[in-house]
């Protein structure tokens, strides 16, 4: 197996999207969940999916919403899989080597940060605005990327409670700049609706045709918002809740720190304008039609 250096300044982030024929079925074993209108029964830490097959592919990839497994089509890794699988223990899988199981599941988790917070920086260090910091920002990420290939043991020595909030504070300042330059440039138009900073409750809102500009939407719970035809160019949606959030129609290209996960939970059809770095998901096309 060929072990490929990467740049960390690199702004394609191929690398951190899920290659899951490279990977060990992680997500399908490492983590729990509970029966719930996402899953269809309840799974513990460890212990595989009853959909895993002996290659680790799921036996019913095609047919999980139908099954009620819909959570599984909205989670992404951001490539830690194929890291942890490929990278990290060298091929060896949990199955052929049964020793490296218990390790391996609690290194997944720790390298699914990581790579999520390169995804995070890996576009901060794009924006024009975010200039003054952009020094710092390649500093994070030089250190994030190193941390991505330490040994399993050194992983899992990373305090990522600090580190991630370590991180934050440059995505904050970088969100702070971003939508500072915009909103100088939507000087002199109609004003708009204010969203307070940070974990707004917009649960079921009526925002359809919302001028959301340069809004901050950090953490927002936007649970089956109606954002339908709304203006969300240059706003920051880190950690937002967009689950069954209507975006037939709305313009996210421009907004800042999107990740493919929430765009997968959320509605949306052939006219929704999303991020080039993202993928239109297959169900859109559905609703699309």
């Amino acid at each position: 197996m060929q072990n490929v250096q990467n740049d960390p300044h690199d702004t394609d982030r191929s690398r951190l999207r899920a290659d899951c024929g490279q990977c060990f079925g992680l997500c399908c074993v490492a983590l729990p969940y509970a029966a719930s209108a996402d899953f269809a029964f309840d799974k513990k830490a460890g212990t595989p999916c009853r959909n895993l097959d002996a290659d680790f592919r799921c036996g019913v990839h095609k047919d999980l919403r139908e099954r009620g497994m819909r959570g599984c089509t909205v989670y992404d890794c951001f490539g830690a899989g194929q890291q942890v699988s490929q990278e990290t223990y060298r091929g060896r899988d949990w199955r052929r080597s049964p020793e490296t199981a218990a390790q391996m599941f609690d290194v997944f988790p720790v390298m699914w940060q990581l790579h999520e917070l390169l995804w995070y920086l890996t576009e901060a260090r794009t924006l024009e605005s975010a200039a003054p910091i952009h020094a710092e920002l390649d500093s994070a990420l030089e250190e994030t990327d190193r941390l991505t290939r330490l040994d399993p043991e050194s992983l899992l020595k990373i305090d990522m409670t600090a580190y991630r909030a370590d991180i934050n504070a440059l995505l904050l300042q970088t969100s702070r700049f971003v939508r500072e330059d915009g909103q100088r440039k939507l000087k002199g138009q109609p004003k708009q609706r204010k969203i307070p900073e940070r974990g707004a409750d917009l649960i079921g809102a009526k925002l359809k045709g919302a001028d959301l500009r340069y809004q901050s939407l950090r953490g927002a719970y936007l649970i089956a918002a109606d954002l339908r035809s709304a203006d969300l160019k240059g706003a920051d949606l880190i950690g937002a809740d967009l689950r069954d959030a209507d975006l037939r129609g709305a313009d996210l290209r421009g907004s800042i720190f999107l990740t493919q996960a929430q765009v997968n939970a959320a509605k949306g059809d052939a006219h929704s304008k999303i991020p080039s770095s993202l993928i239109r998901p297959e169900h859109w096309q559905a609703q699309g039609r």
